[in-house]
């Protein structure tokens, strides 16, 4: 789907048009494309930037966090080359995953995020790593500031 160069002006690309954040790599945007109680996966469409369904969610687990991608980020050669079994990167942006306390039960938004961690993922060759990060001021997770501060069963 293709829209006049015009478009592009009433509206910002969520990868392209926004920024990262206002202090990456600890405190990012991110753009939410799926939520805990999403049963479809949803995906960003790289020209026009809008969410496109690609296909109902292969089972009856609904995702655990808010899912998206932090913008202007990039999972290419170089993050490839960091993951040993990986031959490349995946080419998205790179994958958010964001706690909250509270329920937020739509995608199309932008958070601000902060980064406690991440998990090295492996997707048929690809590196496909997933920032693990908390709402930023939500009080039920304000005192994390790492991964391991997170209950294991969550992670």
């Amino acid at each position: 789907m293709a829209f006049p160069t015009p478009f592009y002006r009433w509206r910002p690309h969520p990868w392209h048009g926004l920024e990262s954040g206002p202090h990456p790599p600890s405190l990012v945007n991110a753009y939410i494309e799926i939520t805990p109680f999403d049963m479809v996966k949803y995906e960003l469409d790289k020209v026009t930037g809008y969410l496109h369904v690609d296909r109902p969610q292969r089972s009856s687990a609904l995702p655990p966090t808010l899912y998206g991608f932090v913008p202007r980020t990039f999972c290419g050669r170089r993050v490839g080359a960091m993951m040993p079994s990986a031959e490349k990167g995946d080419g998205d942006p790179l994958d958010i995953c964001v706690l909250s306390e509270r329920p937020i039960n739509r995608s199309d938004v932008v958070l601000q995020a902060r980064v406690v961690g991440g998990l090295a993922m492996n997707d048929g060759g690809e590196a496909d790593d997933k920032i693990i990060a908390v709402l930023n001021k939500d009080y039920f997770w304000a005192e994390v500031r790492d991964l391991s501060e997170l209950p294991s069963v969550l992670v």
